[in-house]
């Protein structure tokens, strides 16, 4: 009953989450051409950074009876809170660098904004993971779930926002998604 309850709460506080991300970055990005897409590549990054850590503790209660509790959904919206900020930072630079460099192409502005924000996300993230690390080994077994799915979130959090929103931006501004698509269902026919 507790898990069907955790549950249900995980999936209403990842719904609510997700559209307050999404109205938020979409006002805030306003002066931006098409700032919904924004919205939307920082719900897709923070989706992957959630389906992550209820995969790993999928298995893992499959094969470790690892039980999830209320502290898992505090975990699963801690990690939306610092992924979303890890990713905002990196569309906010990408929506700097775009005015700043009005006739660069959209890939060598997102390309060029990665990198400025790269450092400043893998050190703010090791920071956190290192101290994760030592609350799980060291810290109580009442906390080691909460601190493993934050562990798991965190990793997950750090390169979706580079490798997922900011690439799959590109993708949607430029068009690629039918010929992805289209790429992907002929070698599956092909295939058949």
């Amino acid at each position: 009953v507790i898990g069907q309850e955790v549950t249900e709460r995980s999936q209403w506080a990842v719904l609510a989450a997700a559209v307050g991300v999404l109205l938020y970055v979409t006002f805030a990005f306003r002066g931006v051409p098409n700032s919904f897409r924004y919205g939307v590549c920082a719900i897709i990054a923070n989706i992957h950074d959630v389906l992550i850590v209820v995969g790993v503790f999928a298995i893992a209660g499959l094969l470790y009876s690892v039980e999830v509790d209320a502290l898992f959904l505090t975990a699963l919206l801690t990690i939306l809170g610092f992924s979303t900020h890890d990713t905002i930072v990196v569309l906010d630079r990408i929506r700097e660098n775009r005015r700043k460099y009005p006739t660069e192409t959209l890939e060598k502005v997102v390309n060029f904004s990665v990198f400025q924000t790269l450092d400043r996300s893998i050190n703010t993230n090791l920071t956190v993971l290192f101290t994760l690390t030592a609350l799980f080994l060291f810290g109580g077994g009442t906390i080691r779930n909460f601190v493993g799915a934050l562990l798991i979130g965190m990793f997950s959090g750090t390169y979706s926002s580079i490798f997922i929103a900011a690439p799959l931006l590109v993708a949607w501004e430029n068009r690629d998604f039918p010929r992805f698509f289209a790429r992907v269902f002929r070698r599956g026919a092909a295939e058949a």
